[in-house]
């Protein structure tokens, strides 16, 4: 998206390494606070929370938005505008790079077993593509070959958190709840109006009336211009996902639709119910259903995608 600036609207730095979820739960009170609200508890001390976010990880690719330790357990922290299947690979090598700093002065080739943080990983999702309350991803959904018992295996969970969405869990985060507000207010002042000015309003009209208003008129500038980049860069990731979804179709049925119809197969499950689960039609799950079960048990996921665009 190409605009004019003039000189009254700020600039955003495309190298910057925060964004407003990051600055916002950035200190440990708030942060534990959105750890309350998804785990339902109730701890207290926010000193007991160790932040051990890689600030040097965004240059490999490895982006997360907030990392920390509570109770010897290790939280990713993410926040998406845009849908991406493949945050359970990119947590993978989040994580193993936080394991490799933990361990970095120890030695993995004593008899001593060295221990680890258990790993949770979780999304906060506020894009404008409908999405449930809460789902999974699984690393294994990205394997050539499905299997009940993955050697490795790690799951991701995404909580909408978009107005309307996860009622109770913002109720229990008053932060996660504000910010949700002023993200909605920021979408539907971009259907009236050019996005410097939309978001230069929702800034204006949050403080008004008490939403985040404190973080607002401290941070007023550097918001202003990080909202402008995030909606930018989530109208391009829109239209690439367009132009990606345009270029399956011509070329034949993407390798992860057959990977998880095989996967539901050898689960047992039928045509209909397949269809059903993964919201596509009777039609062309039959073809790919028809084509694997002549393969079993020796599944060419290649081969079949081959097949379908003859």
């Amino acid at each position: 998206m190409t605009r004019e600036t003039n000189e009254n609207t700020p600039v955003a730095n495309r190298k910057f390494k925060d964004t407003i979820f990051r600055m916002l739960f950035s200190e440990k009170e708030a942060l534990l606070s959105l750890y309350n609200a998804v785990n339902s508890s109730n701890y207290t001390d926010a000193d007991a929370l160790e932040i051990v976010t890689l600030e040097n990880a965004i240059y490999m690719g490895m982006k997360n938005d907030l990392a920390f330790i509570l109770d010897m357990n290790l939280y990713l922290y993410e926040h998406q505008s845009t849908i991406n299947p493949n945050i359970p690979l990119r947590d993978l090598f989040y994580i193993a790079a936080e394991y490799q700093r933990l361990v970095d002065k120890k030695s993995l080739y004593s008899s001593a077993l060295q221990k680890i943080p258990n790993p949770h990983f979780i999304v906060f999702y506020n894009g404008s593509m409908p999405i449930e309350d809460c789902c999974t991803r699984r690393l294994s959904d990205a394997f050539y070959h499905a299997t009940d018992n993955p050697s490795l295996e790690l799951v991701v969970t995404t909580f909408n958190v978009n107005v309307g969405h996860n009622t109770e869990l913002m109720s229990r985060c008053q932060i996660l709840r504000e910010y949700s507000i002023y993200v909605a207010k920021v979408r539907v002042f971009t259907e009236q109006m050019p996005v410097d000015a939309a978001v230069q309003k929702a800034v204006a009209e949050c403080i008004h009336e008490n939403i985040l208003a404190d973080f607002l008129r401290k941070n007023q500038a550097e918001v202003i211009a990080m909202s402008i980049f995030e909606y930018d860069k989530e109208e391009e990731e829109k239209k690439l996902r367009k132009a990606e979804f345009e270029a399956g179709v011509e070329h034949g049925i993407e390798q992860s639709l057959v990977s998880l119809v095989i996967k539901k197969m050898k689960k047992g499950k039928s045509v209909e119910e397949i269809a059903d689960m993964l919201e596509e039609t009777p039609e062309k799950i039959q073809n790919i259903y028809e084509l694997a079960r002549d393969m079993a048990p020796d599944y060419d996921v290649e081969k079949i995608c081959g097949q379908l665009t003859r």
